[in-house]
């Protein structure tokens, strides 16, 4: 096995993620470890950055989740003290945390997203359902686990869901509800991971189906015929090539009724919980979980 050195796994922070990045980062810590890796926790909310360089550390896996973890800062921060680090750069990393801007290239790469607009607190709310319809979804621009979103079925509660999106960020985006299936290819190097579909039990796969609910089904195979899932897989290396994407990650997808799939979100830095979709898509592809976090180690850099 490659000398990574000392490890720092970066996990917890600030964010609104936390609970979900602590846990991430235990379960990478311990799978490190038990591969003999000199690896040990650091959490950013309690220990400056700058304690990297002074403890000697060689390199990061970085297991933060949401803002100051996927957003660019943490990465822009290791490039300045010259640690490598897992994941995409500062740019694509800045992107993909940013769901509208996301939108924007994906659409300017010519690739397929959900009809979508910018809400703001004076927006004509029956013009927005008009022309997105009902039922729609509404978030915030730069949040991760679905926190803040909601599923809006009448035009009476648009304004509410506007508001509670706007309590965790001043961007927030309404978007057309596409029925048809919620599926997620993994993303290891240069090769996009078998896909997986989402079957939440609830309305949607919001933070409760994410990470607190046994009863989300998640099917791999995932039912496409071998040349939708393998569409699916190209067109997820190639959102996450124009983002600027490297090392390891996540693309969403939205199906309709059709079968047609949407591009819907980026993840530079993936959750690595026993609920994740990276490490059960690995295992399908014949990668133990320790061998997963091996893999994304060995592919940290700085800039």
């Amino acid at each position: 096995m490659k000398n990574f050195g000392k490890v720092a796994v970066l996990f917890g922070g600030r964010s609104a993620e936390r609970e979900v990045s602590l846990k991430s980062g235990a379960a990478v810590l311990a799978a490190l470890q038990r591969s003999g890796v000199d690896a040990h926790p650091f959490d950013p909310a309690v220990q400056s950055l700058e304690a990297l360089r002074d403890d000697g550390f060689d390199r990061a896996f970085i297991a933060l989740h949401g803002r100051g973890g996927e957003d660019g800062t943490v990465q822009g921060a290791l490039e300045l003290l010259g640690i490598p680090y897992t994941g995409s750069g500062v740019m694509a990393s800045a992107l993909a945390m940013d769901k509208w801007r996301s939108k924007m290239i994906w659409q300017a790469g010519g690739l397929p997203v959900p009809q979508y607009e910018m809400l703001s607190a004076d927006s004509d709310w029956a013009g927005v359902a008009e022309r997105l319809g009902l039922p729609l979804f509404v978030k915030p621009a730069n949040e991760g686990s679905s926190v803040g979103i909601s599923k809006v079925k009448s035009l009476a509660d648009l304004p509410t869901a506007y508001h509670e999106a706007a309590k965790h960020d001043a961007l927030v985006i309404a978007e057309r509800a596409v029925l048809g299936g919620e599926f997620t290819a993994a993303i290891l190097g240069d090769t996009a991971l078998p896909v997986i579909r989402i079957v939440p039990a609830n309305e949607f796969y919001d933070y409760e189906a994410k990470y607190l609910r046994n009863d989300t089904r998640y099917l791999c195979p995932c039912g496409l015929t071998a040349e939708q899932e393998a569409e699916m897989q190209r067109l997820a290396l190639q959102g996450f090539k124009l983002l600027g994407g490297r090392g390891w990650g996540r693309v969403d997808f939205l199906v309709d009724e059709a079968g047609r799939p949407y591009l819907l979100e980026a993840n530079t830095s993936p959750g690595m919980t026993d609920h994740s979709l990276v490490p059960m898509a690995a295992r399908e592809s014949g990668l133990s979980f320790e061998q997963l976090v091996l893999k994304v180690l060995e592919m940290a850099h700085v800039g």
